[in-house]
């Protein structure tokens, strides 16, 4: 039987997402910096919260983040795990809702507000329509999560930044999907006084043809659209029943499958198996 793999956008087996909470005013910075090297990220907002101390105001979120991902991080930043589910679907619909309104599109993920989850949150996030949540423990590591409701980023931006680039730049095996996922807050360049850290980073990493620069639910969206191909017994034929275009590896073969479309994937193999 032939071999099909799904591919990213365009061919690829890599890709690059960002991901930075709380929406300090830092991130002005750091969406510039993102912006001029072709990164591309989410920024997960606390929509209760913003206007107030060194927050972005509610008047520039959208177009601050534009060609970026604006994603929940709850109303005002609890613990939610220690909260009632009461509270719990108050602080995530509300920062959803408000959200929303500012960016005009359907807010989907969130970052869990001081890394605080359980079973019990997991178990209702997607009754409040939130399709993937991110972590805080990093993986050291370039694949896609097992539960997108417990998303592990690769790395912090301050623990092993650029040996983990250097290697992710590298990764050339096909066979293979690889996803670097980094996180932070923006503030902790000002507190550390290392913005030249994310200039070399972006500089070295942006700009590649081998790499897919995505926001978070970009990438969810693009498997589960993968996941919704309908492929013939004979694997002959494959029907995409999304507006999502796929990219596969059929027997080497780079074969686009665009949304609505049935398109042959002529593997010998199986082709023979019906003569």
């Amino acid at each position: 039987m032939g071999k099909i793999l799904l591919c990213y956008p365009g061919g690829r087996h890599k890709a690059l997402t960002m991901s930075y909470d709380d929406g300090q005013g830092a991130d002005r910075r750091l969406v510039d910096i993102f912006n001029r090297y072709g990164i591309r990220g989410t920024f997960h907002l606390n929509s209760g919260l913003l206007g107030e101390s060194d927050r972005v105001t509610a008047e520039e979120v959208r177009a601050l983040y534009a060609g970026h991902e604006v994603s929940a991080h709850t109303l005002t930043h609890p613990t939610i795990a220690r909260c009632p589910n009461e509270q719990i679907v108050h602080e995530v619909m509300e920062d959803r809702r408000r959200l929303e309104q500012l960016v005009g599109y359907t807010v989907r993920g969130m970052s869990y507000p001081n890394g605080s989850h359980s079973r019990r949150i997991r178990e209702l996030l997607p009754g409040l329509g939130i399709e993937y949540a991110r972590v805080v423990p990093s993986s050291g590591q370039f694949g896609l999560p097992d539960d997108w409701l417990q998303w592990q980023p690769t790395c912090h931006h301050n623990h092993n930044l650029m040996p983990l680039a250097e290697t992710f730049a590298g990764l050339h095996k096909t066979q293979y999907l690889y996803l670097m996922y980094v996180w932070g807050h923006s503030y902790e360049f000002d507190n550390d006084n290392n913005w030249e850290l994310m200039e070399e980073f972006c500089s070295s990493i942006g700009g590649r043809d081998d790499i897919w620069y995505a926001t978070n639910i970009e990438i969810v969206d693009y498997v589960k659209a993968y996941e919704q191909l309908k492929f013939s017994a004979s694997l002959a034929f494959v029907h995409n029943p999304t507006a999502t275009n796929i990219w596969l590896s059929v027997d080497g073969r780079i074969i686009e499958v665009r949304g609505g479309e049935q398109v042959q994937l002529n593997i010998s193999e199986a082709l023979n198996r019906l003569e």
